[in-house]
């Protein structure tokens, strides 16, 4: 209708599909939840949480447990482990602690990421990056390198 304001969180609008499932404010879930369409959880989870689509995470929602889904937006806090078969973002009021599985990974400016991140190839389930997060390639040609900068240094 004109002349009326909506207010809507721009976590919202940006991700596809319609939302099936709803953890308002204040709302505790003690248990696993999995749903088969996009999820958004603006109160709290105490468990794991299996998603076939998205799941969005408002900037009061908090997640004590692990996540698995096809796309992920964190605004709130999530302590667990991400498993993320698309696009993991971060946003300026997000924090993760726990180790993140990804094809891609974004986080904003101000976001919180503390752990390990295992990129992914579509094409391919191996990772291309050793567990300290560093391109293999680089690993194997510093070790072959040969530099001696500490000898020619006395």
């Amino acid at each position: 209708m004109l002349g009326k304001s909506r207010k809507e969180t721009p976590v919202a609008t940006e991700t596809p599909g319609k939302i099936s499932t709803i953890i308002g404010p204040g709302a505790v879930f003690n248990g696993n939840l999995n749903a088969p369409e996009t999820i958004r959880i603006d109160g709290t989870i105490n468990g794991n949480c299996v998603c076939e689509q998205s799941l969005i995470l408002g900037t009061e929602g908090r997640i004590k447990g692990n996540i698995t889904a096809q796309n992920v937006m964190i605004s709130g806090r999530v302590d667990g482990d991400l498993i993320v078969r698309e696009k993991l973002e971060v946003l300026s009021s997000g924090k993760v602690i726990g180790n993140v599985t990804t094809k891609s990974l974004i986080v904003d400016d101000g976001g919180c990421f503390d752990g390990r991140c295992t990129m992914t190839d579509q094409t391919s389930s191996s990772s291309s990056y050793h567990a300290q997060g560093e391109p293999a390639l680089q690993l194997d040609s510093l070790s072959t390198s040969g530099d001696t900068s500490d000898e020619s240094a006395s």
